[in-house]
């Protein structure tokens, strides 16, 4: 998952919970949450989080279910990550993950979209010279930057419903989860921006991580990529452009709604219908006249994609049984940390 914003995103409610889908489709699910970092982490990098993430989680995996194949989902910056560890991997002649699926993730930042209005040289320089006052960007001013480019939605329906009406907001889990805001390390954050949104370095090359030549066309494993029509975070075009990056096959899916909505669609409430297509065209806009719509989730679609993916059944595993012990109950001690 993101760290821009946690992890359970994915298991708000029965209805619309991904997590609760894949362990009822006979997945072994693990997620990785990440820690809301202050002061004390400022020095952690990208790498660092590709290290202490996703390639620990690997050897985490193995050891609490014995199994060294593993198939990896990640979102948003999680999808940006995701796809840095498999390029390290394969620089490493490491075969764990055999297929990778991506949620409205950018990996290609050529065209960011609206976002990058806050992302010139004076704002960059802007947001170092904040950040190196606490080690960390406040979660706020993240929240603040993305609801900016939703402002009738996430900023002036609510100025005029709660506060010139007095109007009592209604319960929305998308919106409690939007709200509970993360930190940003420094040093990590700083790259991040500089060399993915500025540099574009993770689709042009150029980029190095834990001491590897970061090149995705190494990439071979069974790639899903999984786009929303209407987000303004990760813009379904350029996500369509990472179809171009990789070296093995590609499956790409446009589902409706937003860059949460879309992803959160789940059988029981989905709304808007998914777009699949049989080939990958240059040209998104090529792709999507010859898309096919189809009513419901796109979760049904992954799973048909990912079943051959996951090895054979085995049977129902509990947290601790294997060697990797239990910590605590779910969702664990890091998710309810607080920015504020």
């Amino acid at each position: 998952p993101p760290w821009i914003n946690k992890f359970y995103v994915l298991d708000l409610r029965p209805e619309n919970s991904f997590v609760r889908y894949a362990v009822s489709r006979g997945y072994t699910v693990f997620m990785l949450s990440w820690v809301n970092p202050d002061e004390r982490l400022s020095h952690k990098s990208f790498a660092d989080y590709m290290t202490e993430g996703p390639l620990s989680a690997l050897d985490a995996i193995a050891l609490a279910t014995g199994e060294r194949e593993v198939s990896v989902v990640g979102y948003c910056l999680g999808g940006t990550l995701t796809a840095a560890a498999l390029a390290c991997s394969a620089a490493r002649g490491d075969s764990q993950i055999v297929s990778a699926t991506f949620f409205a993730s950018l990996v290609d930042f050529a065209q960011p979209g609206e976002i990058g209005v806050f992302l010139d040289d004076a704002q960059l320089e802007a947001l170092d010279a904040m950040m190196a006052e606490k080690g960390y960007l406040d979660g706020r001013y993240m929240a603040s930057a993305f609801s900016l480019l939703r402002a009738n939605d996430l900023i002036w329906s609510f100025a005029i419903n709660n506060y010139l009406l007095g109007k009592e907001p209604p319960p929305f889990d998308l919106l409690f989860w939007n709200a509970d805001s993360t930190r940003m390390p420094a040093k990590m954050h700083s790259f991040y921006l500089r060399n993915m949104y500025r540099e574009n370095l993770l689709a042009k090359g150029g980029l190095t991580l834990a001491g590897e030549s970061i090149d995705l066309s190494r990439v071979t494993v069974p790639v899903y990529l999984l786009a929303s029509q209407e987000d303004h975070i990760a813009p379904w075009r350029s996500v369509y452009a990472s179809t171009r990056l990789y070296g093995g096959p590609v499956r790409f899916v446009l589902a409706g709604s937003g860059h949460v909505a879309g992803v959160t669609s789940s059988p029981q409430t989905a709304k808007h219908p998914y777009r699949t297509a049989g080939s990958l065209p240059e040209a998104p806009e090529a792709w999507l006249e010859a898309a096919r719509a189809a009513d419901g989730s796109w979760w049904l679609d992954w799973d048909e994609w990912q079943r051959p993916h996951a090895g054979d059944s085995v049977p129902a595993r509990a947290p601790g049984d294997g060697g990797l012990s239990a910590l605590e109950p779910a969702p664990g001690s890091y998710v309810r940390a607080r920015a504020g």
